[in-house]
C-alpha cells in the first residue's frame, strides 16, 4: 500500500519555498531531483489507463520519474539489475566487507563528490585485489561488487562502500580454484592500513593537481600545508574495514543485494508525520542494542531536505562498479573459468532472462492480467473517466 507520507509529499509541499530561500547555493542536479520526485507518478509524466482482460477493473498508472534517487522508483530498477546479476553468482560463499571513510576525509568528499567517491571506490578495490592476490593470504585473483552508500541511517553524510566479494578466486596462472577459509576471508587491518595508505596518497595528489575545489569554513584547505595538516590526524587513526559474517549462500546475497543496490538516503517506508513541527521519521542508533536500536527523529522540514540532498549523487556517477574477475568485457570469460574449474555448469539462456521493463502487476480485483487500454502525454489526463474503483498505481502493492 502506498506510504501515508512520501517524500514527494514533503517537496510539494516545501520544495518551492526551500529552492527559492537557497537559491544560488543548490547544484544544478538537486533542483531537478526534487522536481523529478515532486512529478513522478503524477499526470505531469503522462501515463496510461489500464484495464483487466478477466474482470474489467480499471487503474490509472502514471508514469515513473525513473530518478536514481526517487524511493518510489527503486524496485523495477532493482529486480533488472539483479536478474542480470544472478548469473554471475558461483556456488560458493560470499563476503560482505564494508570500507567506511573517517569524518576528516567525508567532510572533503561533500565538496568534491565525483573525485573523493572515486577515489573511495578505486582505494578500497585495489586494496582487496592486492591483499587477496598476496600469497601470504589467499595468493588469488578475487571478484568484487561495490555499492556506494553516502548516509547514515539518520541521513547525515557517510560516505562507505559495501562490497560484496566470493570466498576465493582464480589462481595467478589459472589453473586452479582457490577457496578462502569458510569464516575468513582477508586480514582486516592489513586491508585498513593498506586502503588507507592508497586513500591519503591519491588524495594529496589530487589536491597537488590542483582538483579540489573548497568553499565556506574549508576555503582555507586550499593552501597545501593547511592541508596536510587537516590530514595529519586521519594518518595515524585506524580507517575502519568491516568484515560480516559470509552469507549462506548465493540466494542469500541476491536477496542481500535486493536490499542495498538501489537505496536512497530514506524510504518512505522510514516516514511518520509530516506537520507544522518537522517531518518524524525512524532510524537505526547503531550505539545502542535490541529493541533500542530502533529510533524516532523530528527534524525541521528544511533540515530534512539538505540532509536528503547531501545524498544527491553527480552526474554519470556509477554507485555500482565492478572490479577483478567480474571487470568489464573480462568477466564473461573470468566467470567461465572459475566455473570450469569449480566443475560446475554454466546457467542456461532461460535462467538468464531478465525481468521485461513494461511489467504490470497483476488485478487486484481477480488477479488476472491488466492490459493497456489508453495512454495519454504530460499534463494530461485519460478522455474517458475511469469506474470508480479505478486506482492510482501508487497505491499499488
Amino acid at each position: 500500500m502506498r506510504a501515508s507520507i512520501e517524500v514527494a509529499d514533503i517537496f510539494r509541499a516545501a520544495g518551492p519555498a526551500y529552492r527559492a530561500a537557497h537559491a544560488g547555493h543548490l547544484s544544478l542536479i538537486q533542483p531537478k531531483v526534487m522536481s523529478a520526485i515532486e512529478h513522478c507518478r503524477t499526470a505531469a509524466l503522462g501515463g496510461h489507463v489500464e484495464a483487466c482482460e478477466d474482470c474489467g477493473q480499471w487503474r490509472i498508472a502514471y508514469n515513473s520519474c525513473r530518478n536514481r534517487h526517487c524511493p518510489k522508483c527503486q524496485g523495477a530498477a532493482a529486480r533488472t539489475w539483479l536478474a542480470k546479476r544472478e548469473a554471475d553468482l558461483l556456488p560458493v560463499g560470499y563476503f560482505h566487507v564494508v570500507f567506511t571513510l573517517p569524518a576528516e576525509v567525508a567532510d572533503l568528499a561533500y565538496q568534491n563528490k565525483a573525485l573523493v567517491y572515486d577515489l573511495l571506490f578505486k582505494a578500497a578495490s585495489e586494496a582487496m585485489l592486492t591483499i587477496a592476490a598476496d600469497p601470504k593470504h589467499l595468493g588469488a585473483r578475487i571478484g568484487i561488487t561495490a555499492v556506494l552508500h553516502t548516509w547514515g541511517s539518520a541521513m547525515t553524510h557517510h560516505p562507505h562502500l559495501h562490497i560484496i566479494v566470493p570466498g576465493g578466486g582464480i589462481a595467478p596462472d589459472g589453473s586452479r580454484w582457490i577457496s578462502s577459509r569458510s569464516a575468513f576471508l582477508l586480514p582486516v587491518r592489513v586491508l585498513g592500513k593498506l586502503f588507507r595508505r592508497l586513500f591519503l596518497t591519491r588524495l594529496i595528489a589530487l589536491h597537488d593537481a590542483g582538483r579540489l575545489a573548497f568553499f565556506g569554513s574549508m576555503a582555507h584547505l586550499s593552501a597545501r600545508q593547511a592541508f596536510v595538516r587537516h590530514l595529519s590526524p586521519v594518518r595515524k587513526k585506524r580507517w575502519v574495514v568491516y568484515a560480516k559474517a559470509p552469507f549462506a549462500g548465493p540466494e542469500a546475497v541476491l536477496a542481500y543485494l535486493s536490499r542495498y543496490t538501489h537505496r536512497v538516503a530514506i524510504s518512505n517506508r522510514r516516514l511518520i508525520r509530516f506537520d507544522e513541527a518537522g517531518v518524524t521519521f525512524r532510524y537505526k542508533d547503531y550505539r545502542r542494542d535490541g529493541a533500542d536500536r530502533q529510533q524516532v527523529m523530528t527534524l525541521a522540514t528544511d533540515e530534512f531536505t539538505r540532509r536528503f540532498l547531501l545524498h544527491v549523487l553527480p552526474r554519470g556517477f556509477h554507485r555500482i562498479r565492478h572490479y577483478g574477475l567480474l571487470a568489464g568485457s573480462a568477466r564473461n570469460t573470468s566467470l567461465a573459468r572459475a566455473r570450469e574449474l569449480l566443475n560446475v555448469a554454466a546457467p542456461s539462456e532461460d535462467d538468464n532472462s531478465v525481468e521485461p521493463t513494461d511489467f504490470r502487476p497483476p488485478c487486484r480485483c481477480c488477479g488476472g492480467r491488466m492490459i493497456i487500454i489508453e495512454t495519454f502525454e504530460r499534463w494530461r489526463q485519460p478522455r474517458g473517466p475511469p469506474d470508480t474503483t479505478a486506482t492510482n498505481r501508487e497505491n499499488s502493492p
